[in-house]
């Protein structure tokens, strides 16, 4: 039956009109269904520029707001060392605050949801009634990786307790000189030891499907995005100096610093971050032939490459005295994500620059956006953006608190049975009425725990007050 008051061409353009307005509707990278390659580049070819470096751009917490996600793109928002919403937070405080965040970067035009990264590093250490573990070197000491894997699923599961996703551990550092401060976060100086150990990757991120593509980041559902560091060479310094230069040659740099990053790509391992240390004389942070050349070209790594804490501004001495170039330094070296961490302005304004002067190639953005982005699609970001209360009553589960004492027990080291193998202490005589535990350590919570509890650097006595 026709409709006298409307024309053939009429009905043809309205046809039209509901056709491309469903066409519209429908984005490629909003599809699960989509492979993830194929809804990276559908996501690569809607964003600005600006959209593309607000990706690369990581800021610390305390900067962040809704509207800051909103206004300039921002893909990731960390807690540095004892940044917290407030003392003594709950994980629902913790979940309220990332999700006011992630609010933000959902509402911008494209809807990319931001990654939020903690120090996770022995449990998750900054959040108060968490489960605490040993550091690696005690944990190394256990020579046990099935251990540390079950560690790393209880840190998995804590870490979410707080709505985050993303935990910068585990440091892989093969401590060669014991003078280093940071010899502690290292599993230890025999790099074989250091490779069973990146197991936690496994417990923190999920076993990885068989014929999983080497280089690919896998996170399974419910897990964290782990983070490999400090890359590469930051436990073989000079004179054990902290943030120093590494000398040594290529066998010895492929042969005992290398390998445990071998390890973790196998593993699936998310992101790596690039050391504050130099190798022989040239900045982590600017070394393209290690980070683009050897990491992603040999290594086959298709995770993205994150900066450590103001890494790029100490690629100049003194730091920051040549900022812009600081930036054109370690994007092209291969630096993906930057950890800002709070002046975000100059940042995106000096990279965009820079970009705009063709010194910076659009390539290079590009690269470093499809990789950010893979592992957000990996995570299943896209699909599940926001946290909710469902893990809260895993921070400090008790079974977490037995492992930790497993751990201990299993981690403690003894130097020296006595005098003489006549004179022995252990084993203790049963009926002995006191013992005597003696020392600074001895009865002080915040020694035992070390740095990276609460705080950064930890601290004296009950750090929980």
């Amino acid at each position: 039956m026709a409709c006298p008051n409307v024309s053939w061409g009429c009905l043809l353009l309205l046809l039209l009109c509901f056709a491309w307005m469903g066409d519209a509707e429908y984005a490629k990278y909003k599809d699960p269904k989509q492979p993830v390659n194929t809804r990276i580049k559908d996501l690569i070819g809607r964003m600005t520029l600006a959209e593309k470096i607000g990706q690369m751009t990581q800021i610390e917490r305390s900067v962040a707001s809704a509207d800051v996600m909103k206004n300039y793109f921002i893909g990731s928002i960390l807690s540095g060392g004892g940044s917290v919403p407030a003392p003594q937070a709950t994980p629902a405080m913790w979940i309220n605050m990332v999700n006011e965040f992630q609010k933000g970067a959902l509402a911008t035009r494209l809807g990319i949801p931001m990654i939020y990264g903690i120090d996770a590093v022995h449990g998750n250490n900054n959040v108060y009634n968490a489960t605490i573990f040993p550091h690696n070197v005690g944990l190394g000491a256990t020579r046990d990786p099935d251990l540390v894997k079950r560690i790393g699923e209880a840190t998995a599961l804590e870490v979410r307790a707080t709505g985050i996703p993303y935990t910068f551990a585990p440091c892989i550092a093969v401590c060669r000189d014991p003078r280093w401060g940071r010899c502690y976060e290292s599993y230890s100086e025999d790099h074989k030891i250091v490779q069973q150990m990146t197991d936690i990757i496994l417990g923190l991120q999920g076993e990885i499907p068989v014929n999983h593509t080497k280089g690919v980041p896998y996170v399974a559902k419910n897990k964290v995005a782990a983070c490999a560091k400090h890359f590469v060479g930051d436990g073989g310094t000079h004179n054990g100096i902290n943030e120093n230069n590494t000398i040594i040659d290529e066998h010895g740099l492929l042969g005992i610093h290398m390998p445990p990053y071998y390890d973790s790509i196998i593993k699936g391992v998310a992101t790596v971050m690039v050391s504050y240390s130099s190798v022989n004389g040239e900045k982590m942070h600017a070394n393209h032939d290690l980070v683009t050349g050897y990491l992603k070209s040999k290594l086959h790594f298709r995770g993205f490459v994150i900066s450590d804490w103001l890494g790029i501004d100490r690629i100049t001495s003194p730091a920051g005295a040549n900022y812009t170039y600081s930036v054109q330094a370690g994007v092209n070296a291969g630096i993906d994500m930057v950890m800002v961490p709070f002046n975000y302005t100059e940042f995106i304004e000096d990279a965009t620059s820079l970009v705009n002067k063709r010194i910076i190639s659009m390539s290079r953005i590009d690269d470093a956006v499809s990789r950010i982005l893979r592992v957000k699609f990996t995570m299943g970001l896209f699909e599940n953006p926001l946290a909710d209360l469902s893990f809260a009553d895993q921070l400090g589960k008790k079974e977490h608190r037995e492992l930790a004492r497993e751990a201990v027990r299993k981690s403690l080291v003894l130097l020296k049975n006595g005098n003489t193998p006549n004179q022995q202490f252990l084993p203790l005589p049963k009926k002995a009425s006191k013992i005597l535990v003696a020392g600074s350590h001895a009865s002080n919570l915040g020694y035992q725990c070390g740095g990276w509890s609460i705080q950064w650097m930890g601290g004296s006595g009950d750090i929980t007050a």
